[in-house]
């Protein structure tokens, strides 16, 4: 992997982590694109720049991380409980969907629900508008919702975002619940990963893994901040369209 390689990663991975578009899927049509194999090498390199990915929530919601906000961490936990039981049991079977024909499938899918709940949705009249307000009731339903993200293409924040609309949160309320989420979900993964691949981490590679981490850390930070404000004016429509014609894209192309 070169400096030009892992630049473009980083930069996917920052962009699409925290936005209803599938991270995963990008990362995976992007390394098609580039060229590159899923080497032991490469997986790694993935799951550093997921690290880097999780550290962006942190330092957006440095807030959040006192015994005051205990009680959000906990309906925070039990959300996570569903996909974390759901990827244990089924680990394998899941790896073996990866596939440019199911990212593209599931974009479309994942498309078109978002303008449908877009349609029915009215944001102004969502009863939650601040994650704090989360029931634990809201939490597990959208721990639920979140599980239909292990489906490559699905998007984990599309899912909880969806998830999370339709408990009612508003739009806003949707996306930080899920960026928070994130973080319990993430840190499994990537923990999981990276004591599969810890060996991959060599000497030789240790400046490609900064510049890739430093890229996704920095892209996640501002992505998160940006993504907020364009939904204090903006609906999810525009990442429904977004979703429908990269799957259609996809089917043309592989």
């Amino acid at each position: 992997m070169d400096l030009l390689q892992t630049l473009i990663l980083g930069l996917v991975e920052g962009f699409t982590e925290f936005l209803p578009i599938s991270s995963t899927g990008h990362l995976i049509v992007v390394s098609h694109w580039l060229g590159l194999t899923q080497t032991e090498t490469n997986k790694a390199f993935e799951v550093i720049i997921q690290l880097a990915a999780i550290l962006a929530v942190v330092a957006n919601y440095r807030d959040k991380f006192t015994p005051a906000h205990l009680q959000l961490w906990i309906k925070l936990a039990i959300a996570f409980v569903p996909i974390g039981v759901v990827g244990l049991l089924f680990h394998h079977q899941i790896k073996a969907l990866f596939s440019v024909e199911v990212v593209a499938v599931m974009f479309i899918l994942g498309g078109i629900v978002f303008l449908l709940v877009e349609r029915l949705h009215d944001s102004s009249r969502a009863p939650v508008h601040d994650v704090e307000a989360v029931s634990y009731r809201q939490a597990v339903w959208i721990g639920i919702a979140q599980v239909f993200a292990l489906i490559p293409g699905t998007s984990r924040a599309g899912a909880t975002i969806i998830g999370a609309l339709l408990v009612g949160l508003d739009r806003k309320a949707s996306a930080e619940f899920s960026f928070l989420l994130a973080l319990p979900v993430m840190a499994a993964a990537s923990g999981f990963d990276l004591v599969k691949h810890y060996q991959e981490f060599s000497g030789d590679q240790a400046g490609m893994l900064l510049v890739g981490f430093v890229t996704a850390f920095v892209v996640a930070f501002l992505t998160m901040r940006l993504f907020i404000r364009f939904l204090q004016r903006f609906t999810f429509n525009a990442f429904g369209v977004y979703r429908i014609a990269f799957g259609l894209l996809l089917l043309l192309l592989f």
